[in-house]
C-alpha cells in the first residue's frame, strides 16, 4: 500500500523526560562527564537540531532506503549535524516470517 517504516535514533537530547530517569542533582554531576564522552562541545550545539534524522529521512525517497538500517543524529567535534546509518543486528530470516505472519494477520 505504499507504506514504509524506518528507524531513527535522534541522539542524545536532554528534555524534561530524560531529566525524570535519575535525580536533577545527579544530572548536574553527569552532565561534564557526557560532554567529555560525547567526545565535542557540538554535542551542546546539536540540542536544537535533535531531529537531524527524522527530517532528512522525511526527505528521503523510502523506497530507496535500507531496513536494515537504523540512522542516527549525530554531531561533528564542530557541531555539524550529520545522518549516520548503521546496520541493525537483525536475523532476516526471522524479520521475513514475521512480515509475512503480519500479512496473514491483516487478511483476517
Amino acid at each position: 500500500q505504499g507504506l514504509y517504516s524506518s528507524v531513527v535514533c535522534p541522539g542524545l537530547v536532554m528534555s524534561n523526560m530524560t531529566y525524570r530517569i535519575l535525580p536533577i542533582f545527579l544530572w548536574k554531576l553527569l552532565m561534564p562527564i557526557m560532554w567529555l564522552v560525547s567526545g565535542s562541545p557540538g554535542w551542546f550545539w546539536a540540542v536544537p537540531h535533535f531531529t537531524t534524522s527524522d527530517v532528512w529521512l522525511f526527505r528521503q525517497k523510502p523506497e530507496y532506503l535500507d531496513s536494515l538500517v537504523k540512522y542516527h543524529s549525530c554531531t561533528s567535534g564542530l557541531g555539524r549535524c550529520y545522518v549516520e546509518p548503521r546496520k541493525m543486528d537483525v536475523d532476516e530470516d526471522t524479520a521475513e516470517k514475521f512480515y509475512q505472519k503480519l500479512l496473514e494477520l491483516e487478511e483476517q
